[in-house]
């Protein structure tokens, strides 16, 4: 929940006053709950982040009448406290979009600004953007100067230079050839043989249920294919969804976890697609089924489905763990020990040496985090270790991806812009660095896109796509990490004895703090949960 969610490209605060005007009239008004078209919880709602972005915190003192109206209407606007007003902008467009899709189109007719079309190219010469298609346009790619992402797109670089790039650590765009897909962020991605999979997502505030491949060889998007399963007149209908994971299986099945439906079910949803058969599915599952829920984390360990946190259908945020056997396709909430990561969306999580669950940042109803937590899944109990090194600044809706004991962070914001930094946690030392940095407005500083893990010519990249950062994106960037000592931060080279006082440190919250192993070069080599009669134990 990092940056707003609106449905124009426009920015703030302008995109709010646009919303404001949609919703409450052209004269400037607040919202009358009395008069809404919403329920009464949700206008109510309204009226107050309104009265939060426009007046500031409620100093009134509550009304002595007996109108239950004015009392619920100071109620809801004083239990906001002190958000800010930036934050309550953010909520009110984004429960705008929620409730009422097409609300930008009311108001588009007042706002000089132009709106984005998600079927047309961002670039200063249009293209057109279809979902399938077999044109194959201009190639582009984005030049990397002193280790920045320009935003100078140089239409000579082909992709024969792009095959032969020897650079690492630094953000190129594909030749990527067009028709593009529907721009979009909140979609879910997975890399299964030489495509990366896009299913479903947000655009302009409405949720999508296509499912589209780009081929990593040729690097041309083209659209899957669903048919009738068997005995079936026609394709099972997938819900439009958004803030979903999507997890490859078997190698040859894309499996759906949750995701935010304009008619959400009571329980999370679990769909999977046979790219063999190319049916949709629903995943027939036993035992207690977690809340319906999006923007949380899924994280494939072993042949289970780690769930954690995420934001329930009534925009409660959620810390609760669960974990579904692919094999016996059971659910189990798991209750964990030690203090787990506060109630939070859109973070990030992966999995170290099949025990470990990191979980770092996300965020809440009215901040951004930049907390690390790390889940012991043998013992079940959650640490907040030390982390070493540039710690990255609070964010959510960023996206991770693990290169060995690497683990990439990109994107996000942190309620006021994109984060510009990638950054990479090593997992066996905990200590961040920065990788390269983006300028401008691009669509790696955004927040809501992909990340995925592939192999081109024989070598390990990292390909980011969409997202959205005031304007909803369709780009695909690629980085190719170093397999040097590049990302190991100066805190494996610390001698043995500051590694005892790191190992002594403890973190301002008390929460359970994680130590460190040393192998025989004095260098930390693992991370080490494991607790005897409350102490802490080190591993060799």
């Amino acid at each position: 929940m990092a940056m707003a969610r609106g449905s124009s490209g426009l920015a703030y605060p302008e995109r709010f006053h646009a919303a404001a005007a949609a919703y409450a009239g052209f004269d400037g008004s607040p919202p009358d709950p009395n008069s809404s078209k919403f329920s009464n919880e949700v206008a109510l709602l309204l009226f107050a982040l309104y009265q939060q972005a426009i007046v500031g915190p409620c100093k009134i003192p509550k009304p002595r009448s007996w109108s239950p109206v004015e009392q619920s209407k100071w109620t809801s606007w004083n239990g906001l406290g002190n958000m800010a007003s930036t934050e309550a902008m953010r909520l009110f467009v984004k429960i705008l979009e929620e409730e009422d899709p097409g609300w930008y189109s009311r108001a588009s007719n007042f706002v000089s600004e132009p709106v984005i079309d998600g079927d047309m190219n961002h670039n200063p010469k249009a293209e057109s953007i279809i979902e399938n298609g077999n044109t194959f346009p201009e190639t582009k790619t984005i030049p990397i100067e002193n280790g920045n992402l320009s935003d100078a797109w140089d239409k000579d670089a082909v992709s024969e230079s792009f095959g032969a790039v020897s650079v690492y650590d630094q953000w190129v765009s594909p030749p990527v050839s067009t028709p593009r897909l529907k721009a979009r962020y909140e979609h879910g991605a997975a890399v299964i043989d030489d495509k990366m999979y896009i299913f479903g997502g947000n655009y302009n505030g409405r949720y999508l249920s296509d499912l589209q491949a780009l081929d990593l060889k040729s690097w041309t998007w083209s659209r899957v294919e669903v048919k009738a399963a068997g005995g079936e007149a026609s394709p099972v209908p997938v819900a439009p969804l958004a803030g979903h994971t999507l997890v490859p299986w078997e190698g040859t099945k894309l499996i759906s976890i949750g995701g935010h439906m304009r008619n959400p079910s009571e329980s999370v949803q679990v769909m999977v697609f046979d790219l063999q058969m190319h049916t949709w599915s629903t995943l027939k599952t036993y035992g207690k089924t977690p809340v319906s829920r999006g923007g949380h984390s899924v994280t494939l360990v072993g042949t289970s489905l780690v769930i954690f946190g995420g934001q329930d259908a009534n925009r409660s945020l959620l810390n609760d763990l669960h974990i579904l056997n692919l094999e016996t396709m059971a659910w189990d909430e798991v209750d964990t020990l030690g203090m787990p990561p506060s109630p939070r969306s859109d973070h990030a999580a992966t999995i170290h040496a099949e025990r470990y669950l990191l979980v770092f940042g996300g965020g809440s109803h009215t901040a951004c985090f930049n907390d690390l937590h790390v889940l012991d899944l043998q013992t079940m109990e959650w640490s907040r270790p030390t982390q070493q090194g540039e710690i990255p600044s609070p964010r959510a809706g960023h996206a991770g991806v693990a290169v060995g004991e690497n683990w990439f962070i990109v994107g996000g914001g942190n309620n006021k812009s994109g984060v510009s930094e990638t950054v990479v946690l090593n997992m066996s030392t905990l200590a961040w660095s920065v990788v390269t940095t983006v300028q401008g407005h691009v669509p790696l500083a955004t927040e809501g896109l992909s990340l995925v893990l592939c192999s081109y010519n024989g070598e390990d990249i990292v390909v980011s796509f969409g997202g959205y950062n005031g304007r909803y994106n369709n780009e695909v960037s690629v980085l190719k990490p170093s397999h040097k000592s590049t990302f190991q931060s100066k805190v494996i080279e610390t001698p043995a004895d500051s590694v005892s006082a790191v190992q002594n440190a403890t973190n301002a919250t008390r929460d359970m703090e994680s130590e460190y192993g040393m192998g025989q070069d004095g260098k930390i080599t693992e991370i080490v949960m494991d607790n005897v009669e409350s102490e802490p134990t080190v591993h060799l």
